[in-house]
């Protein structure tokens, strides 16, 4: 890494004066010091990359240098130097904090892959810590927007569990009502968070890969296991797996499951040997897992085992007070994805947000903004502009009927009155209800969108 600030620690004027020439020539900022003491009062003033110290000196030797440096200062990596025949001192170093050691006399080629090696790793490492809180600040608590009741309620009992790090939880509601969100923040918000959130869908993988792909398989388990594989257990392995939506699963996998989450243990596909699982699990669905379990569908005893801390997430429908915050906060995020200015969203557009009974829940309302924020050109987001589809309502969303019926007047004495005219009244009217989309229109209207091309 060119331009890295070294600071080398070392008691030996010509061992400094050498190892400054080779660094300088390889692109490297050597700063130089002859004791523990002056790299202390060098690092408060000065930012170092990487220290390079000798292991013995007098008054402050290197590994009381490490200690301090790792007590009072920021995570700077490294790296101690040892004399032949100290391999031991050098090694209890590297169990205190340093990265690695160099031996004196150094070979400068290994001088530089160990310098280079030691930046790489830090490097990736703190852009694996920078990354990791920007993912817990997007995932936070904080950041999930309500003011409804129930979704509050739901919120505490998640940040209570979330500091629970081996409670598994079973988080229930309907499709895109934000199950994998709440899901993430628990894992983000505990002290698992520095490992992975490994989220499967049950739903989506096939019958005869579903074991494998939980579990992992050893070469030659089955057709095609041409080699070891992981399986998504040993991928969260320290973290967080969420088996989204687990009523899916096939029911002769849930016994499997069942002594995975009970006993933390589990085999690859194919083997015997026993793997420890030190992972939370949390479970999420939008079936009636009891029903199921009386129906015959789902394993009672895995049922009653992931059932320990269940939380329920309202839908959309049931919270429409949070439809007005949600709008704003998805508005503000559309205006920095597409990069253009949104002024908001007109009180006839919100009203029918409002009306709508929202099937698809919270993921059906971004969708339906970022559709309207792409087509609208420095204007409020108008009712056209939206696409809230009829078919399927509840008789009860009276306020959606009303925000979108098309009203035709028909005037049996006109002159002009005819079928084919009432029929070309409809259409339009319909598409420009749908924002000329036909696809939709005519999906409402129950006919083949070709009836719109015909009509001009």
């Amino acid at each position: 890494m060119e331009e890295a600030g070294i600071l080398i620690v070392d008691d030996d004027e010509s061992f400094r004066l050498l190892i400054e020439t080779h660094l300088k020539k390889a692109g490297f900022k050597p700063i130089l010091t002859d004791s523990g003491i002056k790299a202390l009062k060098i690092l408060e003033k000065k930012n170092v990359d990487l220290i390079i110290s000798d292991q013995v000196m007098p008054e402050m030797d290197g590994m009381e240098l490490l200690h301090r440096v790792k007590s009072n200062h920021r995570d700077i990596p490294f790296i101690m130097l040892t004399a032949y025949g100290e391999i031991k001192k050098a090694v209890a170093s590297i169990k205190q904090g340093a990265y690695d050691y160099i031996e004196k006399p150094y070979d400068p080629d290994d001088l530089f892959a160990t310098i280079n090696r030691t930046l790489e790793y830090y490097r990736l490492s703190d852009e694996n810590k920078k990354l990791k809180e920007h993912l817990r600040g997007i995932y936070s608590f904080q950041n999930i927007v309500t003011k409804s009741c129930q979704m509050m309620a739901a919120l505490k009992l998640a940040e209570k569990v979330a500091k629970s790090p081996y409670t598994t939880v079973a988080i229930y509601g309907e499709n895109g009502s934000g199950k994998e969100v709440l899901a993430r923040a628990i894992h983000y918000a505990g002290e698992r968070m520095e490992n992975r959130f490994v989220a499967v869908n049950c739903a989506a993988i096939p019958l005869t890969l579903i074991e494998s792909e939980l579990f992992g398989h050893v070469k030659g388990a089955f057709t095609g296991a041409d080699r070891d594989r992981e399986g998504k257990f040993a991928m969260a392995q320290g973290g967080t797996i969420l088996l989204d939506e687990i009523g899916d699963m096939p029911f002769e996998l849930q016994a499997k499951l069942l002594r995975v989450i009970q006993e933390r243990v589990y085999e690859k596909l194919g083997s015997n040997k026993p793997i420890n699982m030190d992972c939370r699990v949390i479970i999420s669905t939008h079936r009636d897992l009891s029903r199921l379990t009386k129906e015959g569908r789902f394993r009672e005893d895995l049922y009653h085992r992931i059932n320990t801390f269940p939380i329920s997430l309202p839908p959309l429908r049931e919270r429409k007070e949070d439809i007005p915050l949600l709008a704003d906060y998805f508005i503000g995020q559309l205006r920095q994805e597409l990069g253009k200015p949104i002024p908001g969203i007109s009180q006839k557009a919100m009203d029918a947000l409002i009306g709508y009974h929202w099937p698809g829940n919270i993921r059906e309302m971004k969708n339906c903004l970022e559709r309207a924020a792409i087509i609208t050109d420095n204007e409020l987001i108008k009712p056209g502009h939206l696409i809230l589809i009829a078919a399927g309502k509840r008789k009860e969303d009276t306020s959606y009927d009303s925000a979108h019926a098309v009203q035709i007047t028909v005037d049996l004495d006109s002159p002009n009155t005819s079928l084919d005219n009432i029929v070309g009244e409809i259409l339009q009217k319909t598409l420009n209800k749908c924002g000329d989309n036909k696809s939709l229109a005519a999906e409402i209207l129950k006919v083949n969108r070709k009836m719109f091309y015909r009509r001009g």
